[in-house]
């Protein structure tokens, strides 16, 4: 580590490449367990315990790494999440590579580069004498990715625990932070018609894609712009042949919502969708996957107490409010939370997925700072 500077960009980038290297898409437990190996291992030297909840469901493990001092009280919590969106293989088309101020990868945005500066920031602060004023837990999942089936309750029992929850998921545009987020919701809607031949006997059937056509327009109709509510059927699929009637048809659907009140209306009358045609039945079910993540006070205060310390820094730290969930969405309600705390970039979850590396040191720094002065 270079002595000079202990947030040398050279030194996090290397840390950062080994990490997207180890490819982990959320569907290869194997794989994600493998860099949950390498994570542990980089924490062996370090002032912590850490404890890995093995995975279920075909998911990977968790891991939880807690600081040895603070922990009787209420302290600061990280969320990182190391699966990422890519299949394997996929580091073939996208390798590690930099070209100027861009460094490629898959996941390297969302989220390595953010999970990897707040480790390297505690590794820092664990090579001072003096011990940050709480306790640090930094939680590392498998699943953020699909929703985050098995690690929800987890981070849910230590959000409660925590004063402070600091997400590193990526910054957004041009490095604003995120202070609020969209609830997500996913349904699945099953319709049963009846099936006939569609051209000897037509007047026997009932079409299961026509029911699903009217449904597909009621629910476009809930879009709301000025609302912040959005409403996206991203799949069908139905029916047999061209020349039978169609007896099933099937959709999923994905909704987002600014509040708590808009939630509850919304996943509502989704659930409530009825068939308009005698003899065909339908049947949605789904729910809210993620609360909707709004500004509180508490939020409020810590974005507040980061734009100091940024500002300190020689950056200025706006916030914004995105459409997408996190697990920030998990512990907003109750616990003062700040999203977007990982790298700059862009490309997320595609195939130029990149951060910027310019963004490292002063973000890495940020977050060595939160860990300081946060009490």
């Amino acid at each position: 580590m270079s002595s000079s500077n202990p947030f040398d960009t050279a030194t996090i980038l290397e840390g950062i490449r080994r990490w997207v290297e180890i490819e982990t898409p959320t569907e290869a437990p194997e794989q994600v367990n493998k860099l949950m190996s390498v994570v542990t291992e980089q924490h062996r030297d370090l002032p912590v315990t850490t404890e890995r909840v093995a995975g279920n469901n075909g998911c990977g493990d968790h891991l939880v790494v807690r600081s040895a001092w603070g922990q009787d009280r209420p302290g600061i919590l990280v969320l990182s999440h190391l699966d990422t969106v890519h299949p394997m293989g996929f580091i073939e088309r996208l390798p590690f590579k930099v070209e100027g101020d861009s460094a490629f990868g898959p996941g390297i945005y969302d989220m390595k580069g953010g999970a990897y500066i707040a480790h390297h920031a505690f590794r820092n602060l664990c090579a001072t004498s003096d011990r940050s004023p709480l306790g640090i837990t930094h939680m590392f999942t498998s699943d953020e990715e699909i929703g985050s089936p098995t690690s929800r309750a987890l981070i849910e029992a230590e959000g409660r625990k925590a004063k402070y929850v600091l997400v590193t998921e990526p910054a957004r545009d041009g490095g604003k932070i995120v202070t609020g987020r969209k609830g997500v919701g996913r349904f699945e809607i099953f319709i049963k018609g009846v099936p006939a031949h569609a051209g000897s006997r037509p007047e026997d059937g009932r079409s299961a894609i026509r029911e699903l056509a009217n449904i597909i327009q009621t629910l476009e109709g809930m879009n709301d712009l000025k609302r912040g509510v959005t409403v996206n059927v991203g799949v069908v699929r139905g029916g047999t042949r061209p020349n039978v009637t169609p007896e099933e048809a099937y959709a999923e659907v994905d909704l987002r919502v600014l509040s708590n009140s808009d939630a509850e209306e919304f996943v509502g009358k989704i659930l409530g969708l009825t068939s308009k045609t005698e003899g065909v039945t339908v049947k949605v079910t789904g729910d809210l996957n993620r609360p909707p993540y709004e500004k509180s006070n508490s939020g409020a205060s810590l974005y507040e107490h980061a734009k100091t310390l940024a500002g300190e820094l020689g950056f200025d730290l706006i916030d914004t409010h995105t459409g997408g969930g996190s697990d920030g969405n998990f512990t907003a309600a109750h616990t003062a939370t700040l999203d977007g705390l990982g790298v700059d970039g862009k490309g997320a979850h595609t195939h130029y997925e990149q951060l910027y590396v310019s963004s490292l040191e002063p973000r890495a720094r940020l977050l060595y700072r939160l860990y300081q002065t946060l009490r």
